[in-house]
Parts: C-alpha cells; sequence; structure tokens
C-alpha cells in the first residue's frame, strides 16, 4: 500500500510541476496587466471562460483554485491529505466570514450569494440558515464541530453585547491555524521542515494584523485581542505578546521582522515624527515572504507532498494577483497601479518603520 501512495504522489508532482509552467507569473502576469476589460482578461487566463464581469470571474478563479485541492486529495494519504484537506477547508471559513458579515449588516442573500465560494459537498453548508439566524448563538448552531467553532464560540460570548465583525471573523481564522499546525505536527520531519515556515509565517502576520488593525485601527484592547493568540505557535506567542505591548505600529512591525516578513527599510522621520507604516504595505512585505516560502518548499521537495502544499499555495497567490488584476479593470485603476499592487510588490523601496 505504501508503495501506491509514494507512486500516487510521484504521479501528482510529476502533474503539478507540468501546471506551474503555466502559471500567470513574471512576464506572463506582467501581460495580463495590459488587458482593459473583464473578458478579455478571463478569455487570456482560460479560453473557455465567457466571464462578464469581475464578481464572475473572481468566482471562476476560486472554483477553479478549489477544483485544484480536490485533484490533489484524490492522490494524498494520510496526515498529507488530512492537511490539504484541511487547507481547503479555508475556503469553507470564508464562506462564514461572508455569511456573518451578512447577517450584522441585514444584507439579502441574493447579495451574499454572488461573493459564495462554491464547495465540493463535503464543505457545503446551509448559506440560507446561516443567513437567516436570527442571533449569533443561532449562527453558532449552523457551524461544524473543530477548532474555528470553538474560538467563533468564545469570541461571541466575549462580545455579546457589541459584535465587532474584526474580531469574530479573527476568532474563525485563529481557529483555523491552530489545527493547521496540529495537523502539519502529524507530518514527517522531513515534511515539516518544508511546510512548518509556511503555516508559521502566516501565523506571525496573523498576530501582527491583529494588533495592527486590531488594536490600532479597530480600538480594541490588548487584553481581549490576546484571546485570540493560536496556541501552539511557540515562539510566535512571545511575539505576540510584546507586539500588543508595543505603542505604536512601528514598533510592533519590527518586533515581526525576519518572522512575517524579511526585510525593512530604515527608519524614516518627517521633522521629529515617524511615519507610521501602512498596514497594507506590512501585508504586501508579508505576501513577499510567504510567496518566497512557498517557491523554496515546491523547490526542495521537488516530488514530495511540500510540493504540493507549495504549488497549492504559489497557486493561491497568483489567484489573489489575477482578482487584484480584475479589481483594477473594474475600478479603472491606471495599468502602473494595478502592477504595483501585485505579489510580490514593486512599489516597496520606501517602507518606513
Amino acid at each position: 500500500m505504501a508503495t501506491i501512495v509514494t507512486n500516487d504522489l510521484d504521479y501528482l508532482a510529476t502533474r503539478l510541476h507540468a501546471r506551474r509552467s503555466r502559471m500567470a507569473e513574471a512576464e506572463r502576469l506582467d501581460a495580463l496587466c495590459a488587458f482593459r476589460t473583464v473578458p478579455d482578461l478571463g478569455r487570456a487566463v482560460r479560453p473557455e471562460w465567457d466571464s462578464q464581469t469581475a464578481v464572475n470571474f473572481q468566482r471562476r478563479l476560486l472554483q477553479d483554485l478549489v477544483r485544484e485541492f480536490s485533484f490533489c486529495l484524490r492522490h494524498l494519504d494520510g496526515a498529507g491529505r488530512q492537511l490539504v484537506g484541511w487547507m481547503q477547508a479555508r475556503f469553507q471559513i470564508e464562506n462564514f466570514k461572508v455569511l456573518l458579515r451578512g447577517l450584522l449588516n441585514h444584507t439579502p442573500f441574493e447579495v451574499v450569494q454572488e461573493h459564495l465560494v462554491p464547495l465540493p459537498r463535503e464543505l457545503t453548508l446551509d448559506a440560507q440558515a446561516l443567513l437567516d439566524a436570527e442571533t449569533l448563538d443561532s449562527f453558532i448552531q449552523h457551524l461544524p464541530a473543530g477548532w474555528p467553532l470553538k474560538q467563533f464560540q468564545a469570541a461571541v460570548a466575549a462580545q455579546r453585547d457589541e459584535p465587532q465583525a474584526f474580531f469574530l471573523e479573527a476568532a474563525l481564522d485563529a481557529g483555523y491555524f491552530q489545527e493547521l499546525l496540529v495537523r502539519i505536527e502529524r507530518l514527517s520531519a522531513s515534511e515539516r521542515e518544508l511546510i512548518g515556515p509556511l503555516a508559521r509565517q502566516q501565523v506571525e502576520m496573523f498576530h501582527l494584523m491583529l494588533v495592527v488593525r486590531g488594536k490600532f485601527n479597530h480600538g480594541l484592547t490588548a487584553e481581549s485581542l490576546s484571546s485570540l493568540l493560536v496556541p501552539g505557535s511557540g515562539a510566535a506567542a512571545a511575539r505576540f505578546k510584546a507586539m500588543l505591548a508595543a505603542p505604536d505600529v512601528s514598533t510592533a512591525a519590527k518586533l515581526s521582522l525576519g518572522h512575517a516578513f524579511d526585510e525593512l527599510a530604515a527608519l524614516h522621520t518627517t521633522g521629529e515624527v515617524a511615519t507610521p507604516p501602512d498596514p497594507a504595505i506590512l501585508e504586501a512585505l508579508g505576501g513577499r515572504r510567504f510567496l518566497r516560502l512557498a517557491n523554496g518548499a515546491f523547490r526542495r521537495s521537488h516530488m514530495g507532498l511540500a510540493a504540493v502544499v507549495g504549488y497549492l499555495e504559489i497557486r493561491r497567490v497568483e489567484v489573489a494577483n489575477l482578482i487584484t488584476l480584475s479589481e483594477g479593470i473594474r475600478t479603472g485603476v491606471s495599468t502602473e497601479k494595478v502592477r504595483a499592487r501585485l505579489i510580490p510588490r514593486t512599489d516597496l523601496e520606501a517602507v518606513y518603520v
């Protein structure tokens, strides 16, 4: 049986290496920036697509990515299948977030439905029932068991009087990352060596943005945000506590250097006042590091599980870039500005912390 699984993984990795060569990256991605209508962009990405709107194009992109996860799962077994299956479940959590915002904002179902990612049968949910829930406690009843549910229940209990979408959504993410780390620990040592850094970098960015957006943008207390710490994240937990105590965004960002992103420019000042870093720039720096780690896992593993995980994460970045392109077309943003927002970003020379 072990030989069959190994051969199946070899076949899968071979297929993914071939698919990688067709991705919208580097020169091809740059060429796609020249398209100024969504239908033209859609046909350039997939000739068989007939995408008339940005929403339809983005929905097709995400549906295609979910199918890639399903394709990979058919060729995996054991702990590797459990890990990739959980990575696919992240799309279900994103749907929960969309429905949660719809519930809190009283958005009509037909509007919310357009923004839901189509999922395989095992990840489908009763979207109408979730949106029709009269209370958050009723909403909870429709969530599957697991760490995201437990974290969400605790967040609802903590914010029963004035629930904030940011805090509740972050609780779902904290639960996702907690389970992700648990499943990575079940892998072999050689697989953990390549896949572990990808998960740790995501956790580091999650903790940093909890501080940057949660504390400094939304005004949440350090005490409330500390409840969203991802258990099992090792040294990242100590950094998160230090960031929560930081007096400003710049100080918090410096603590993440080498963990959430690779480099930051020297401190910039205007007169006597330091310019705080833009949260979007920090996220772009995190995206750059994440892509580097995913590429490293894909190359170094070559025919192993880490090649599969690296490929899927690179594909996720590709989809994010194509969504950025379609949004740029929809909103009339110039080609130069769209290029500057792609991962890896090209306008990060002046990053001030």
